[in-house]
């Protein structure tokens, strides 16, 4: 099953598809895509983001394999959802989307083993988490300013039931900037695999329901300037469409 979270008409609504343009309402109403505001699918928790998670993509960025998952911490303040604007602040030289597969906790998990990794997830949502890259102190230590920024990290349009979802291990992901594919990689190519990353944060950390494992990028990242369409997808989860925009638009 598919979901959404939706502004509409004064108040937040969760929503399923109904056809190609327009969403059924909980209460049953039937509404055009254009007609509402996307939010991200579920009121999420902790946003644990990965980094340089697949090989080809740590290879691009001139570095070798990790010994152990490179994880760090992102507020709630950062998500938007689909259709939502990200800035890009008018100093930035370099600044580039991220296609991930978005892993949804559904129980609290503290100390899980990989065995049984899988039975905590409670379904998948498709990620674009940008990064500017000239803000970067360390590329083992991503700083606040690259990965915390309000509005860098959109989510949508739907949370996908892991039910649903029978191998989150062999979807295509992508990403099109003004139509034209610029990433292109397949979730079998993670090197650490979902049942490793709940293993191991878990191992120090308590995963509490709605807790987000961002699981990295592949390879084809490309710089975007304000006014570039960016659509961020995945196989079976969904097409994640947002727009940069620049300084003027948040009044700054």
């Amino acid at each position: 099953m598919k979901t959404a979270r939706v502004a509409y008409s004064g108040a937040i609504h969760t929503a399923t598809p109904y056809d190609d343009s327009r969403l059924r309402l909980a209460d049953g109403r039937i509404v055009l895509h254009d007609d509402v505001v996307w939010l991200p699918p579920f009121e999420a928790g902790t946003i644990v983001a990965l980094g340089l998670n697949y090989a080809e993509h740590a290879k691009e960025l001139s570095f070798g394999a990790q010994q152990e998952p490179l994880a760090f911490l992102k507020g709630p303040g950062a998500l938007i959802g689909h259709r939502g604007h990200t800035r890009r602040p008018a100093d930035a030289t370099f600044m580039h989307y991220e296609c991930e597969l978005a892993v949804v906790i559904g129980r609290s998990a503290a100390g899980v083993r990989r065995d049984c990794a899988m039975d905590y997830v409670a379904g998948y949502t498709v990620a674009n988490d940008y990064a500017i890259r000239d803000y970067l102190e360390n590329w083992y230590r991503p700083n606040l300013r690259v990965k915390n920024r309000d509005t860098c990290t959109v989510l949508g349009p739907w949370f996908v039931d892991a039910a649903d979802v029978p191998d989150p291990h062999a979807l295509a992901l992508r990403t099109l900037v003004n139509g034209v594919v610029t990433q292109q990689g397949n979730t079998r190519d993670m090197v650490f695999d979902i049942p490793a990353l709940i293993e191991y944060l878990s191992g120090f950390m308590t995963l509490a329901p709605g807790d987000v494992i961002l699981t990295g990028t592949p390879d084809g990242v490309v710089d975007v300037k304000p006014g570039d369409e960016v659509i961020t997808e995945i196989d079976g989860i969904g097409s994640l469409r947002n727009t940069i925009v620049g300084d003027d638009v948040f009044g700054r």
